[in-house]
C-alpha cells in the first residue's frame, strides 16, 4: 500500500472512532502511522494513555496513535486525511494542513454539509491532491476527556469522485477501511447521498435549535413540523436546481426518519446552540441554504424565517466574532 502517514485532524466523536479503528493497522510491517490533531485536556490524555474506544461492535479497545499533537508542523508529509473538525474551525484547520498536502494526498472530509467539497478545494488548491466528497452516519461523542463512545447509526463512511481527479482509483482506500474494519462505500453519485442527509440534519437542525424542542416534541406540533417541512422542500429545490437526481419523495422520507430516534432525542446542532460557551454550525446549515439560494434566484422564506430566529436567540459567538453571517 501507498497509504502510509494517516492523519486525523480532529479527535472528536466522528475523527475518535475511525481514527481509532485505523490505529489497529499500525505494525512493522505495514508502516502505517497515524497520527492525530487535537487539544485540551482530550489530547493530554491521549498523550499520555491513549484514547480509549467503546464501541457496540468492538466493546472497549484502547487506541495509540503514532503521533498525538495540537501543531501541524509536527505532521509528516499525509497520504491520507480524515478531516472531522467542526465546520467553524474548518477555514483554519485547512490553511495548517495545506502545506502537508502533496500531490498524490487524498483528502477524506467527514463534515456534515452540501459545500464542504468546494471549501475545502477553495484552501488546498494542489490540482493533484484529491479531495473526496463524501457522508458519514456514526452515532459518536466524546464522554470524557481521552474516551470516544460509540452508540447507533451504522456505522459507515460514504463517498464518491472528486470532480477534479477523475482519474483516481478508489480500491487502495476501500481496502484501507476493509483492514481497519471500517464500513465504507463507493458511490457513482455521492451528492445524492449528502443532500439526502443534508435535507435531514439541516431541517430538523434548524427548527429545533431555533424552538427548543426535543425531536418528539417537533413530530409532535402541527406547526412546528410544518415549518421542518418548508425547509427540507426548499433544500431539495436547490439540490434539484443544482443538478442533483434526488427522489420524488424525499421530502416525506426525511420527514419520517425523526420517528426512528428516540422522542427526547436534541439534535447535536441543537445541543451546541444550547451552550452559551459553544460556537455552532449555523452558517454549514442556513448559511449555505441561504448563499446557495441567492446564487440560484431561488426563494427560501422557510429557512430564512428560521434562520432570522437563530440570530435573535444567539447573536454572537462567545469565541469572538459574529454569527450573523450568510
Amino acid at each position: 500500500m501507498s497509504i502510509k502517514n494517516i492523519g486525523i485532524i480532529g479527535v472528536g466523536g466522528v475523527g475518535g472512532y475511525f481514527g481509532g479503528k485505523l490505529c489497529r493497522l499500525q505494525t512493522d510491517d505495514s508502516g502505517i502511522r497515524v497520527s492525530f490533531v487535537a487539544r485540551g485536556e482530550h489530547l493530554r490524555v491521549i498523550q499520555e494513555s491513549g484514547l480509549l474506544l467503546a464501541s457496540e461492535g468492538d466493546g472497549e479497545q484502547v487506541c495509540r496513535p503514532a503521533l498525538a499533537t495540537n501543531d501541524f508542523r509536527e505532521l509528516p508529509p499525509l497520504d491520507l486525511c480524515l478531516i472531522c473538525v467542526k465546520e467553524f474551525d474548518l477555514s483554519a484547520a485547512l490553511t495548517a494542513l495545506a502545506p502537508l498536502v502533496g500531490e498524490n494526498t487524498m483528502l477524506l472530509p467527514l463534515l456534515n454539509g452540501v459545500d464542504v467539497h468546494s471549501r475545502v478545494r477553495s484552501v488546498i488548491q494542489n490540482p493533484k491532491a484529491v479531495v473526496l466528497p463524501a457522508c458519514v452516519y456514526v452515532g459518536t461523542h466524546i464522554e470524557r476527556p481521552g474516551m470516544v463512545r460509540q452508540k447507533g447509526g451504522s456505522c459507515r463512511i460514504l463517498f464518491g469522485l472528486d470532480p477534479q481527479r477523475s482519474d483516481y482509483d478508489p480500491q487502495e482506500l476501500i481496502s484501507l477501511f476493509d483492514q481497519a474494519g471500517i464500513k465504507s462505500e463507493w458511490t457513482s453519485d455521492i451528492q445524492v447521498e449528502i443532500w439526502r442527509k443534508f435535507i435531514f440534519i439541516c431541517a430538523y437542525g434548524l427548527v429545533s435549535a431555533a424552538c427548543g424542542k426535543t425531536l418528539g416534541e417537533i413530530v409532535r406540533d402541527p406547526g412546528l413540523l410544518a415549518e421542518v417541512r418548508g425547509i427540507m422542500t426548499e433544500a431539495s429545490a436547490l439540490a434539484r436546481a443544482s443538478g442533483v437526481r434526488l427522489p420524488d419523495d424525499i421530502v416525506e422520507k426525511s420527514l419520517l426518519k425523526a420517528r426512528d430516534f428516540p422522542s427526547t432525542a436534541k439534535t447535536s446542532f441543537q445541543r451546541d446552540f444550547e451552550r452559551p460557551d459553544r460556537l455552532d454550525e449555523r452558517d454549514l446549515f442556513g448559511g449555505a441554504m441561504l448563499r446557495l439560494a441567492e446564487r440560484l434566484s431561488i426563494e427560501v422564506p422557510a429557512t430564512r424565517a428560521v434562520f432570522a430566529e437563530l440570530i435573535k436567540r444567539k447573536p454572537v459567538q462567545t469565541e469572538g466574532g459574529s454569527l450573523n453571517r450568510r
